[in-house]
């Protein structure tokens, strides 16, 4: 039943995704040092341990993807990989988001590293039954100039492929503050906004995402239930959270899926989503990920339903895509 129910991926990060067996092909094709060359070997360098100290320790392992993502070629094909994973798990629309100023350390530009990722979604959505858009994000530890260098590369692909922009990294107290300027000016420019916030016990965050920021959607969000300004903002204006139950617990966002108040959000009115976070990092794909939702916070088919349509309503997709998306 799982295998076949309409699925839509909201958060999903692509240098979190990639296939290990791609990693081991480009690093040899390109002469990359990596801990091995063998799949059983390189998955424990690529899958975070589940007894993760924190976000920061968790997003360590990203480091050997971002070395074979450095090529237009690797770009391309790694997002249609993606995109092909997703599709066989019957998602329909998904929304891949990645930071292009990671992919530059071989001499890239910002633009090239974009049309890439541009180029591997319309492979897929010419050869499956899967749509995507892209959302650019800035780095939390970098400055605000690189992120209106992102916004400004970014901006011939609006609404060819591009749709929003995000900010992540370790989540940081007040990193809103810093951001101010560039959201307002993406938001001018017709980007769509969704921020992670709210992940590591900082909920307040999410309050200042959605009044300095304008955010629509919220990644993770998870902490607005320790925060009472933060959950009253959120419920009163219909932000949705993008929820990635098995990412956070390895995070440390809680402590275990019994903990997870994904099903608590949702009886309260909360508009929620399900989605993956990274596919290869956090070992799961759409189908584990439903079914936590089924078999662990005990929800029914119609709650999967509305779920669905919090997802097609929330997504950062065209009219047509969101119509065709209801027909399932």
């Amino acid at each position: 039943m799982i295998n076949d129910i309409p699925k839509i991926d909201l958060h999903c990060h692509l240098d979190g995704s990639v296939r290990p067996e791609t990693i081991i092909e480009l690093a040899k094709k390109h002469n990359i040092e990596i801990p091995s060359y063998e799949k059983g070997t390189i998955m424990k360098f690529l899958v975070a341990p589940a007894d993760c100290k924190s976000l920061v320790d968790y997003l360590k392992v990203f480091d050997i993807p971002k070395k074979v993502m450095q090529t237009e070629d690797a770009l391309r094909r790694i997002t249609f990989e993606l995109y092909e994973d997703a599709a066989k798990e019957n998602v329909k629309y998904m929304e891949v988001r990645f930071a292009p100023m990671m992919h530059t350390f071989k001499g890239l530009a910002l633009n090239e590293v974009i049309e890439s990722v541009v180029k591997g979604v319309k492979d897929a959505e010419e050869k499956y039954d899967i749509r995507g858009s892209i959302i650019l994000c800035c780095m939390r530890n970098q400055s605000e100039d690189d992120a209106f260098k992102v916004i400004e590369a970014g901006r011939e692909f609006l609404g060819k492929g591009v749709a929003a922009i995000d900010l992540c990294a370790a989540e940081l107290d007040n990193f809103c503050d810093k951001f101010e300027r560039a959201a307002k000016y993406a938001k001018s420019i017709g980007y769509r906004i969704t921020i992670h916030a709210g992940e590591t016990g900082v909920g307040i965050n999410v309050y200042d995402a959605v009044t300095k920021l304008a955010a629509e959607r919220i990644g993770h969000g998870v902490y607005i239930k320790d925060c009472d300004k933060a959950y009253k903002i959120v419920k009163e204006n219909n932000i949705t959270l993008e929820m990635c139950p098995t990412s956070n617990v390895q995070t440390k966002a809680v402590h275990s899926i019994e903990e997870h108040p994904f099903k608590k959000f949702y009886d309260n009115g909360i508009k929620v989503t399900v989605n993956t976070d990274n596919r290869t990092v956090s070992n799961t794909d759409m189908l584990k990920e439903c079914r936590i939702l089924f078999d662990d916070f005990k929800l029914s088919n119609d709650d999967y339903r509305k779920i669905y349509l919090n997802s097609v309503n929330a997504a950062f997709a065209d009219d047509k895509t969101k119509e065709w998306l209801l027909t399932f």
